[in-house]
């Protein structure tokens, strides 16, 4: 297998755990030698996705996808997301017998009802439907694993996803950092859309001695800032900027009761940041009991006692999570098509 095409609706510039992970998997895949292609929003026309006016849906067209798979031809076809360009994509492979992987990364289901009065057994339905052509689906955890399975998806991988130790690390910690400066000890962190899937609002509402630090972009900022004024709104940050805010603070509070995984636990472990959470699927995946988090239904206890976490102990557990596992599982589970005759042009 030379050449891999990943199709995702989640990309640039939104700043979320899909897009990072699959940047990074895409980083050691190339040091591999593989090339890696990826067919998502900026090749089409897109809209905004309703309610969610920062995240943008893709347009795609038969006949694109069609050119874009004919111009590429690649090897290995992952499809990673379930929206418009995922759907298209799969059809497009469906017709012609290319086999593909898909993955789960997002419990949409679940979302959707936030949001609307959908009932969680139709949206499943779909996505039940969606995975079910794909030779392998995978998931980021056990817990999610089991749960698709309990709903009838078959053929589930368990795909853990990694962190990189370089770029979070315990070294980035800058107390004396402009906007960590004259900051109440300790801080409690949030990292991620500020969006009601997410629950924002359990961690902001805890009372908790120090300063609460948000960090991320979404709908319910402005509401959130006017509702919790002594919280700290830093907005989206990435790169450098980001590992210093996961060092320089004291404790992530993780409030999502609906994470597959929950990639900034893992970033923040790596950056010597103990974590705090409930005890659902995601924390339960990262955290279980190796003693780097406190996952408990009261979030406010959990978080007094996480911040006294010895940090060394959360950068350990972190280096048990490697991209390069995960690249070797998504490849293993990786249909080839690279024995099948070229597509035709006409």
């Amino acid at each position: 297998m030379k050449r891999i095409l990943i199709v995702t609706d989640a990309w640039y510039p939104q700043i979320n755990g899909v897009v990072r992970s699959l940047d990074r998997l895409a980083h050691v895949l190339r040091a591999q030698g593989l090339a890696v292609d990826f067919l998502e929003p900026s090749h089409f026309r897109t809209f905004p996705m309703p309610t969610y006016r920062e995240i943008r849906l893709s347009v795609p067209v038969p006949g694109s996808i069609k050119t874009h798979f004919r111009a590429l031809r690649p090897d290995g076809i992952h499809i990673a997301t379930e929206g418009p360009l995922g759907a298209v994509a799969r059809r497009y492979c469906m017709k012609r017998k290319l086999a593909f992987a898909t993955s789960f990364h997002t419990q949409y289901p679940e979302y959707i009802r936030a949001r609307a009065p959908v009932p969680l057994k139709w949206s499943y339905a779909y996505f039940r439907r969606f995975h079910a052509s794909a030779a392998h689906t995978l998931v980021s955890s056990p817990s999610v694993a089991r749960k698709l399975k309990q709903r009838g998806f078959n053929h589930i991988v368990d795909w853990s996803l990694g962190v990189d130790l370089e770029r979070f690390n315990p070294s980035c910690r800058n107390e004396a950092a402009p906007d960590f400066a004259g900051l109440k000890r300790p801080v409690f962190l949030y990292v991620g859309r500020v969006s009601v899937e997410k629950n924002p609002q359990a961690f902001l509402k805890l009372d908790l001695p120090g300063t609460k630090l948000v960090v991320g972009d979404g709908p319910l900022v402005e509401q959130l800032k006017r509702d919790f004024p002594d919280a700290r709104f830093a907005g989206a940050k990435k790169g450098a900027e980001l590992s210093r805010y996961y060092a320089s603070a004291d404790c992530l509070v993780f409030p999502s009761r609906t994470d597959t995984f929950g990639l900034v636990m893992l970033e923040a472990l790596a950056s010597g940041l103990p974590v705090a959470a409930y005890p659902v699927q995601g924390p339960l995946d990262v955290i279980g009991d190796s003693g780097a988090g406190v996952l408990d239904d009261d979030l406010g206890k959990a978080a007094l006692a996480a911040a006294r976490i010895p940090r060394e102990v959360c950068r350990r557990h972190a280096g048990n999570f490697t991209w390069e596992a995960s690249a070797r599982t998504f490849l293993a589970h990786l249909p080839d098509n690279s024995f099948r005759p070229p597509v035709p042009s006409a």
